[in-house]
């Protein structure tokens, strides 16, 4: 078994710490600030297949929908009887269209998901009623996803780290990593803030801050911080069964325009909360919540729920979702750096991807065929080396 540090503590390094943990590996995880402090603290927990058009990432997501959906057992048998729920729902997606061009674009995006496998029920506007009776009257057409699924992110990741610690796995907070530990051709370990570690592998999964991270590990990555924000409304009945959508959503998605977006997104928490998303800019790294952010989004929820015009928003967040310019996780060993690996990239998605690429790094790593073609992730693939020329 190999010693492994992992870069970062939030869901997506934590899923690969567990995964290496189990398998016997020695694993430290560093993060330079807390836990579940940074981009998954400020998601809604999505786990989602309804957004992803065929390909590789589609794959990855059917296959993490697959590990999630084992995973709330699994942690139930390892961790204590107390610890607390991740807050697993399995209450389906219904993606919405108002218009008949975004009804025919729709329905035709659904029709080629299904060739690949995916669940997903066209509706009429009466069937959509059915499903979600305070939905606008404007509905054409939806398509229901019974595959979706959300999670509470701050949670899940607190309790993966612990499972991961449970199989012998520990995890050294408030350290920043400064630079590579020299070794003999391949990387050796960090040097961080709080001393030097020594390992045979580094697995980069520090989200939006993964190309600062590479950089310092003397590798390059095309990895762009992308701005979201979310409103939270206070305690209310339950409005919203299912995760709701508006068809502008997996345009978003998809654009790789870094002016700002909106999509309506709207549903309920177990707590009884609604969270109304979502927004995409390129900002950089500035944290502000401009006023024209917060209108456009409460517009758009209002667009799909009229009836939430009374509702009071009781907060609003926004974070740094690790935008790859072509639109795919990179995960997989740095071709440059022997020894340096990375697991990032997943955007708006890595809540729900994250259990996949864990997944996919340890059989790379352990040299098994993996469950997935790697090829598509891979951190030497042209598109992304094209944005790193261009950068």
């Amino acid at each position: 078994m190999a010693s492994v540090i992992v870069v970062g503590a939030g869901i997506v390094g934590a899923a690969v710490a567990r995964a290496l943990a189990h398998e016997g590996h020695a694993v430290t995880v560093v993060e330079r600030g807390a836990s579940a402090g940074g981009t998954s603290a400020s998601g809604e927990g999505n786990i989602l297949v309804s957004d992803k058009a065929l390909g590789p990432e589609l794959d990855l997501a059917l296959r993490s929908t697959e590990l999630w959906r084992a995973l709330e057992a699994e942690l139930r048998a390892e961790l204590p009887r107390d610890a607390p729920s991740i807050e697993f729902e399995p209450k389906g997606g219904v993606v919405v269209a108002t218009t008949d061009d975004g009804a025919r674009s729709l329905l035709a995006f659904a029709a080629r998901q299904r060739t690949a496998g995916v669940v997903a029920r066209e509706l009429g506007p009466d069937e959509a009623h059915a499903a979600e009776p305070h939905l606008t009257d404007a509905v054409v057409a939806a398509v229901h996803y019974p595959g979706d699924a959300q999670v509470q992110p701050a949670i899940a990741t607190e309790a993966l780290l612990a499972s991961a610690r449970l199989a012998g796995a520990r995890v050294l907070a408030r350290a920043e990593v400064l630079a590579a530990a020299p070794g003999d051709g391949r990387i050796a370990g960090v040097v961080t803030s709080r001393g030097t570690l020594r390992a045979d592998h580094v697995v980069v999964a520090a989200g939006p801050w993964s190309a600062a991270v590479a950089e310092r590990l003397g590798s390059s990555l095309a990895v762009l911080p992308r701005r979201g924000v979310v409103l939270v409304t206070t305690r209310m009945p339950r409005t919203v069964r299912h995760k709701v959508y508006d068809a502008d959503y997996v345009g978003a998605v998809e654009s790789g325009a870094a002016g700002l977006q909106f999509s309506g997104v709207v549903e309920s928490t177990a707590s009884g909360t609604v969270l109304i998303g979502s927004s995409r800019e390129q900002r950089g790294f500035d944290a502000r919540l401009p006023t024209e952010v917060l209108r456009g989004l409460a517009r758009r929820a209002l667009a799909l729920f009229p009836c939430l015009a009374d509702a009071a928003v009781m907060r609003a967040y926004g974070g740094f979702r690790p935008y790859a310019p072509d639109h795919l996780p990179v995960i997989g060993e740095d071709a440059r750096v022997p020894g340096l690996w990375f697991a990032t990239g997943h955007e708006g998605a890595g809540i729900g991807l994250s259990l996949g690429p864990a997944e996919l790094v340890a059989d790379l790593l352990a040299g098994r065929p993996p469950s997935l073609d790697p090829a598509a992730f891979s951190p030497a693939r042209a598109g992304l080396r094209t944005a790193e020329r261009a950068a």
